[in-house]
């Protein structure tokens, strides 16, 4: 992100996707784009509303329907622009199979032109299923890390909030998602700026990326 250059920022969503792994980072980029200018291109397989609720039969033990909102679409995956940054979210849509494979697919397709590369969640696993990770570090949700650590090829770091391979930058479980974030910005611009966002938010980051209470309460192992 360079003054006066305009970042193409993009985010890739799925029935199903976690509310605040896309809401949490956007909080700061849309305060950040009255300093820097931005495109936002929210991308999904067709033009429909996407919504964060999970299907059904992600949910197995529910006891009710789940609620959920909708997120309009401003691109599919057959028309989405050249993009300097993707983020990935996670959420309980990705454990449709279907699904996992279009967003896997669709970072495969992107990664090349991309400067850099965020998820949250268990959007690594997405990333991971592309093979962009095999031999890198990258870290993800603890609550479910027994499904993300079926690629064998990761490097997964089981305790921290955040990790950066390269231009790949990946954290923890949903919140997380502020926290890596906030450390983005502050590399990438300059921790004055991250700051003021952040204080303008009102929100207190967790700026060691080795902070991680939940890989001991979800026993989270290499």
């Amino acid at each position: 992100m360079v003054d006066n250059v305009v970042t193409r920022f993009g985010i890739v969503l799925f029935p199903g996707f976690a509310l605040l792994d896309v809401a949490g980072p956007m909080q700061f980029f849309n305060q950040l784009s009255a300093k820097q200018p931005f495109e936002l291109s929210i991308i999904a397989k067709t033009m429909d509303p996407v919504s964060t609720v999970p299907p059904k039969d992600t949910v197995p033990n529910s006891k009710f329907q789940c609620i959920g909102e909708a997120w309009l679409p401003t691109h599919t995956f057959d028309n989405a622009p050249q993009l300097d940054i993707l983020l990935v979210p996670g959420g309980l849509g990705l454990r449709d199979k279907i699904v996992f494979n279009e967003i896997a697919a669709f970072i495969k397709a992107s990664y090349s032109s991309l400067k850099y590369l965020l998820s949250v969640c268990t959007g690594s696993t997405a990333i991971a299923a592309t093979g962009i990770l095999d031999g890198r570090k990258a870290t993800s949700n603890k609550y479910a890390w027994s499904w993300v650590t079926q690629f064998k090829n990761v490097n997964w770091i089981p305790k921290a909030r955040w990790v950066v391979d390269g231009n790949i930058w990946s954290s923890s479980g949903v919140a997380a998602g502020m926290d890596m974030t906030y450390a983005f910005i502050s590399t990438v611009l300059s921790p004055d700026i991250a700051t003021e966002l952040a204080n303008t938010m009102e929100y207190e980051p967790h700026t060691d990326s080795e902070w991680d209470p939940f890989s001991d309460i979800w026993k989270a192992s290499s």
